[in-house]
């Protein structure tokens, strides 16, 4: 055991068991997306692990730490750590035992050992927020800026550290992971239950994953739970917020560490799951106070930003469970109080399917029946959302007099998936018997509208379009969408003016356009289910705008998200980023979320993005998607794996999935394109042919065809891949998915220029800029053949229009033999014999500009002489004989 002076005279023990990364706990499951972001991050100067407990921060440290290709500097902070003992430990940990931490000028010397390394330092500060002392974080904070770019940061800590965190921000210097990050994606919590020895169905992981909000620590409890349990199934698809060793955890390190005030605070949010300020405000008064959920979103990792909607948070499952367990115990009038505010915000609001789960809960029994029948369009349930525990059933003789109750209770439970919906509608069928002609009509409508949601609970798109087409017949003609009951978020509020006299909502006026609007929403869904995915995404743009116009915000939101995803899956990247973000923007469903969210994986991914890519595709997860929407998360996936061998299987696992829905063809051949790229990619261009000869039929598909030929490119055979290569820039190629186009347009030009049509090659590749700068496509240019980079490359020096465009695709493209990335302040190869000047420099940065010397005179005043000196000396100390290759170059050395 080490010992180090402590400046008052004594000598303090150190421990060495602090100086080392702690043993993971076994068995642990290693995450590459995260292990890569703490490698980037370590490039910079500063890295912010940040979340509460149970979220895995040491875990992941520790992990990163072994595996890291040298040994990172470890200090494990503990509480009580002044100022004094924390420079006894860093002194320690870098190796600087003979600087005490009693002399003034400690830091300095420290600061000054730690810049005379040859290579940066990386220190590992686990658990930061246990220092509370000024004077440590600010010596910290001085030591970094006085080390001369030699120390690396990596902090872990439950909340911010009082460092200037807003500085390093600003300066592009700070990397940070917080909960959101570090939450288990879908395909982790596959494997975290495969390391525990947890047999579970596919179908079970992603609802423990949807229960636990990815939290690892519950999935870990949930995991050692059904290890020993007798039907771990049952245990990982009940798991919940109620068991008492998730309860105990929760209670013991997340709600104790919150004042009484906070606890209470969040308790009565519980009602409710996702909540505003001005919500807060409807339940709690006034005293909830502004910014109170920003506060505990930051300070207990349990509320969640929901989607792009500012200043809405939702509430983990499994915290609310044991919250609602709580809430159970008040008064009964209390708890329906709660719930008859919260149905009055959402019906104000605009949002009626949670006001009816409220209005339920309060048994205020008029409200609901009024929020059925004005807002029926709304509540009609396409996908399960679970809202928490359902309400209690109205008592038999009130469902007896009102049948449309009974409705309202089976619409309720059908948002649910509960099974009980069925026995409800055929309560409200047989209650109607007896009512009179107006009532029983409209009855049918409402009727119908709930059978269309069975179908599509039920998943049987066949059984969907029938039910869509008896309420089509209910319906008639179409009409005019704005009318009587089509009106804005307001006509949902209540049901009292129509009790006073001023109409009765149970006539129905008004309900053919929104009869045809949920009808064709329902159809759209079912195309979208058997694989239809340009079909599906036609009708929902044309829905969404029809939805918008009739004042239906639920059902837009809904189309919206599907039409982002189609959109994003033909490569109409600024359309699907602009729709789903949107979609984020309102009040979404579970479902409408997954969609949007995937929809934004998929534009990162084709924008070579893929961090992005990754932190989009894991906020897609959810409770399950049909096997169209699967396929294409499936496809993100297999193309962010770094093994072609496991990518080409899970292309495969998805492309086989598709086998029994014909209408999905266009997209499974996407797949198998995949899949035979992935085959290429581990050296075997045969087996990527045999797989497509064996699917290619007479008429070959474009993307079958376009893969084929870009298989023989890298087999060497380009005559074949001529022959197999359909005419991209034909008119009928305007329907075809951009990605799609943009490979056969770069393997036109790749075969033209060894074929010597230098001509035809700058033609082309100029049209594929064209294309694939409106986008922001990347991935096609930066990822292609062998000899693409090249291709660039010379239509870079001949001329292009889209000059700075190409040189970002060459900077960013990985060259042949590129090793590992670039470190921070470490540029690759031997730093300048001779610096640049000042003037230099800023002539360089115009050079990476499509200006001309004479532009860049003038944009400077200078005369076109000096600008050309400026030039050739910059050419000359970069060791450079272009434009291109000089820009190049100074990107690698980081001067620009």
């Amino acid at each position: 055991m080490p010992e180090q002076s402590s400046g008052v005279g004594s000598t303090v023990p150190l421990l060495a068991s602090r100086l080392v990364a702690p043993p993971p706990p076994e068995p642990v499951v290693l995450r590459p997306r995260l292990l890569r972001r703490l490698d980037s991050g370590t490039d910079g100067p500063v890295t912010l692990v940040r979340a509460p407990a149970g979220w895995g921060k040491t875990t992941l440290l520790a992990a990163w730490a072994r595996a890291a290709a040298s040994t990172p500097t470890w200090l494990s902070v503990e509480t009580g750590d002044t100022a004094t003992r924390l420079w006894s430990y860093l002194a320690a940990a870098l190796g600087a035992t003979d600087l005490p931490a009693d002399r003034p000028d400690h830091l300095e010397r420290l600061a000054a050992a730690v810049a005379g390394r040859d290579r940066p330092v990386v220190l590992v500060l686990d658990d930061l927020h246990r220092v509370t002392e000024p004077a440590a974080l600010a010596g910290l904070e001085f030591l970094l800026r006085h080390a001369a770019q030699r120390l690396r940061l990596l902090v872990a800590a439950r909340v911010d550290p009082a460092l200037p965190l807003h500085r390093w921000r600003l300066r592009g210097e700070l990397t940070e992971i917080d909960v959101d990050e570090l939450a288990f994606s879908t395909d982790e919590v596959a494997d975290l239950l495969t390391t525990h020895g947890v047999a579970v169905p596919p179908t079970s992981v992603p609802t423990l994953r949807e229960r636990t909000g990815g939290w690892p620590a519950g999935l870990c409890l949930a995991a050692l739970a059904a290890r020993t349990a007798a039907d771990p199934p049952a245990v990982v698809t009940g798991f919940g917020g109620e068991q008492p060793d998730i309860a105990g955890y929760l209670r013991d390190e997340v709600l104790a560490e919150l004042p009484a005030a906070d606890v209470d605070l969040l308790r009565r949010l519980a009602v409710t799951g996702t909540v505003c300020d001005d919500l807060v405000a409807a339940l709690t008064g006034p005293a909830g106070g502004e910014g109170r959920l920003a506060d505990l979103a930051r300070s207990t990792g349990f509320l969640h930003p929901d989607g792009l909607r500012a200043g809405w948070y939702r509430c983990q499952p499994l915290l609310a469970d044991l919250l609602r367990a709580d809430l159970a115990k008040l008064p009964d009038g209390q708890l329906r109080e709660l719930h008859s505010r919260a149905a009055g915000w959402y019906a104000e609001q605009g949002q009626p399917a949670d006001a009816l789960r409220h209005a339920l809960a309060a048994g205020d029994w008029d409200h609901a029946t009024d929020l059925l029948l004005v807002g029926w369009p709304e509540l009609v349930p396409y996908d399960p959302e679970p809202a928490g525990p359902l309400p209690p059933a109205p008592p038999a003789d009130r469902v007896a007099r009102d049948p449309e109750l009974a409705l309202a209770l089976a619409v309720d439970r059908a948002r649910s998936a509960d099974p009980s919906a069925a026995d409800h509608l055929r309560a409200a069928v047989a209650a109607a018997r007896e009512l009179p002609a107006p009532r029983r009509d409209r009855l049918r409508w409402l009727v119908a509208a709930l059978e269309v949601a069975l179908a599509r609970l039920a998943g049987d798109p066949t059984a969907v379009r029938a039910a869509a087409a008896r309420l089509r017949t209910l319906a008639g003609p179409p009409a005019n969408p704005v009318d009587a009951r089509s009106g804005p978020a307001g006509a949902f509020r209540s049901g009292a003016a129509f009790r006073s006299g001023a109409g009765d909502p149970r006539s129905g006026a008004g309900d053919r356009a929104d009869g045809h609007l949920v009808a064709g929403t329902a159809d759209a869904l079912a195309d979208l289910s058997e694989g239809d995915l340009p079909g599906a995404g036609t009708a929902f743009d044309r829905l969404s705008a029809a939805a918008r116009q009739a004042g239906r915000t639920r059902t837009e939101l809904l189309c919206r998200s599907r039409a982002a995803l189609a959109a994003a899956w033909h490569g109409r990247l600024r359309e699907a980023e602009q729709g789903a973000r949107e979609t984020l923007g309102g009040p979404v469903t579970p479902a409408d979320r997954s969609h949007a969210y995937l929809a934004l994986a998929v534009v990162a991914l084709y924008r070579d993005r893929p961090g992005e890519a990754e932190a989009d595709l894991a906020r897609a997860d959810g409770p399950g998607h049909d096997p169209t929407v699967a396929a294409v998360a499936a496809f993100c996936r297999a193309e962010l794996r770094r093994d072609p061998a496991a990518a080409q299987r899970a292309l495969a696992g998805a492309r086989h999935r598709l086998a029994d829905h014909p209408r999905a063809r266009a997209l499974a051949d996407r797949l198998l394109a995949a899949e035979a790229d992935h085959c290429v990619a581990r050296g075997d261009p045969a087996t990527a042919r045999e797989l497509l000869e064996a699917a290619v039929p007479a008429t070959a598909s474009p993307e079958l065809a376009v893969a084929r030929a870009r298989v023989e490119v890298h087999a060497g055979d380009p005559g074949a891949a001529r022959r197999a290569l359909p005419p991209w820039d034909a008119p009928d190629a305007d329907r075809w998915p951009v990605p799609v186009r943009l490979d056969a347009g770069l393997l036109d030009a790749l075969l033209a220029r060894q074929a010597g049509d230098t001509r035809r090659v700058g033609r082309v590749v100029e049209q594929v800029l064209e294309l694939a700068a409106a986008d922001g496509h990347r991935r096609v240019l930066t990822r292609a053949v062998p000899g693409v980079r090249d291709v660039l490359a010379e239509h870079l020096d001949s001329g292009t229009a889209h000059w700075a465009f190409v040189t970002d695709l060459l900077g960013d493209g990985d060259p042949p033999g590129a090793g590992e990335p670039v470190r921070y302040g470490e540029g690759p190869g031997r730093g300048l014999d001779e610096p640049l000047t000042e003037r230099e420099l800023t002539i360089l940065r115009y050079l990476q500009s499509i200006l001309s010397n004479v532009e860049i005179a003038s944009e400077l005043s200078l005369s076109v002489n000096t600008v050309k000196t400026h030039v050739r000396n910059i050419y000359r100390k970069l060791d450079a004989t272009r434009r291109r290759e000089a820009v190049r170059r100074a990107r690698e050395l980081h001067l620009i």
